[in-house]
């Protein structure tokens, strides 16, 4: 599996290890707070993380670590600045985001962490024990500073790999997944659970409906489908298909909507209304747009009506 963040384009060459977490955050009587985790080992402070496992993909990898060393379930915000240094075998990655914990109490695990402390982002400043954490911290302060830090996901799914159009003579519609599609389907599952869609609307078109269904079963989560967001009938009607998601954004819930190549385009000039101008630059612009099963997970702040204030995209399996 491969990820990509938008903001991680210039990641330097030569990374042996990858790692992901969260800050998790919080508001009391009107102040923000973070929480920090001690770790014995190191006798440190520093932000729930850890490596990746084979075959995961970052954002699962930061809801696991997560859970593993505190004890609560995230779903995650906007993504954080990635940061870089040298250990052992290399140089090292580390992948966050924010996470907001309103009513779970954190739970040292006992092993990795043995104390977790909430505190203002000052004193988190003066206690954390890796120079480089302080950026993703300074970021999502100034987050919260623009009210852009209490967000909900709206995603974009394209269709995982289905059979090729030469070799399918039956109704376009009903063209299914082939086995890589099939595979990408579960990564899709995997990546979607890390932001908790509870709606999900899909082209009702085969191998759309296919690429969502482990989540929809994983999750026992309602699927909607829309006619206008097929290819035929947003070549036919690109307005009406436009509306559609422009609908589907205006319920202002989590959700995730998958649909097809030629339809995605169309589907970012919706998109791109609501967001500043130079996020709005990095919607992709050249064909595939998406690669199969990839997912673009746009963050609509919660006190900016409809505003998407960040953006990532993630790629699923491809063998």
């Amino acid at each position: 599996m491969t990820q990509n963040k938008t903001d991680d384009a210039g990641a330097p060459p030569g990374v042996k290890v990858t790692a992901a977490g969260a800050l998790c955050w919080r508001v009391r009587q009107g102040r923000l707070e973070v929480l920090l985790i001690h770790r014995p080992r190191y006798d440190d402070w520093s932000w729930p993380k850890g490596k990746l496992n084979s075959g995961e993909t970052t954002p699962e990898c930061a809801v696991r670590e997560v859970n593993e060393e505190i004890g609560v379930q995230i779903r995650l915000g906007i993504p954080l600045p990635t940061i870089y240094y040298r250990v052992n075998p290399g140089l090292k990655q580390v992948l966050y985001w924010a996470a907001k914990l309103d009513k779970q109490d954190p739970v040292p695990d006992g092993n990795e962490v043995d104390r977790v402390l909430w505190c203002a982002p000052a004193k988190a400043r003066e206690l954390l024990n890796n120079p480089s954490d302080v950026e993703p911290l300074d970021a999502l302060v100034e987050a919260h500073r623009l009210n852009e830090l209490d967000t909900y996901p709206f995603v974009v799914v394209r269709h995982a790999k289905a059979k090729p159009r030469s070799a399918w003579s039956q109704a376009e519609g009903e063209r299914p997944l082939v086995a890589t599609g099939r595979r990408q389907a579960l990564a899709v599952c995997r990546m979607l659970s890390a932001w908790k869609p509870k709606r999900i609307v899909s082209s009702p078109w085969l191998r759309c409906v296919q690429t969502v269904t482990p989540y929809v079963l994983h999750t026992q989560t309602k699927l909607r489908t829309v006619d206008a967001i097929t290819e035929h009938n947003n070549e036919r009607n690109p307005k009406k298909a436009r509306a559609a998601l422009f609908q589907m954004l205006e319920k202002g819930k989590p959700t995730a909507v998958c649909t097809h190549r030629p339809v995605l385009p169309n589907l970012f000039k919706v998109l791109a209304d609501r967001m500043d101008p130079v996020l709005a630059a990095k919607l992709p612009t050249e064909d595939p747009y998406l690669r199969p099963g990839a997912v673009l997970v746009c963050h609509i702040s919660k006190k900016q009506h409809g505003k998407i204030v960040a953006m990532e995209i993630l790629d699923a399996y491809d063998d």
